[in-house]
């Protein structure tokens, strides 16, 4: 694992015990989302496509949500992982419906024809979360966004992920 992938996977673990330790009995401390993701780039019109995993925590309740994602995405002669950390505004439409919009920066690591290129980036995103239930244990979400790239060629491109949400709640202390 490399320097920049370990050290977001600690930032990610220390965001989820900080989340364990503030949540209540009755509000999640986590929300995890699994599933997939397809880009399209606006410049060459490459599209690519691969797996989706985020982890969302709300620091400020109603006001301020943190999601942490990274997602690996495959397209013809290249690989792009994605890292990012999104700041969302959310809005609770209902007990089974929520609404955010997120802005916030990534890292892009790229290997295209057998060239590796690092940059940052920046991306906003719409995030719509369903829940079946009102207790919030399982759920899906679709989140449409836009990613523009720091780097060389400032690439852009428009996504769409799509997957489960799991809601984690904090155990109770016995």
């Amino acid at each position: 694992m490399t320097a920049p992938k370990l050290s977001l996977a600690a930032s990610a673990l220390f965001f989820i015990g900080t989340a364990f330790a503030q949540a209540s009995d009755d509000e999640l401390a986590a929300v995890i989302e699994l599933g997939a993701a397809a880009s399209h780039e606006l410049s060459d019109g490459g599209s690519s496509f691969g797996p989706d995993i985020a982890v969302e925590l709300t620091p400020i309740e109603n006001w301020l949500e943190l999601e942490f994602a990274v997602t690996p995405l495959f397209g013809r002669h290249s690989t792009e992982w994605d890292t990012g950390l999104l700041f969302k505004k959310p809005w609770t439409l209902s007990d089974k419906f929520e609404f955010m919009i997120g802005i916030g920066p990534e890292w892009i690591h790229t290997r295209q024809y057998g060239v590796t290129s690092n940059s940052f980036g920046g991306e906003a995103a719409l995030d719509f979360m369903f829940w079946p239930s009102a207790k919030h244990k399982f759920g899906w979400y679709l989140e449409p966004g836009f990613d523009y790239s720091f780097g060389r060629g400032h690439e852009r491109s428009f996504g769409i992920s799509g997957g489960l949400l799991i809601g984690i709640r904090k155990s109770t202390p016995r």
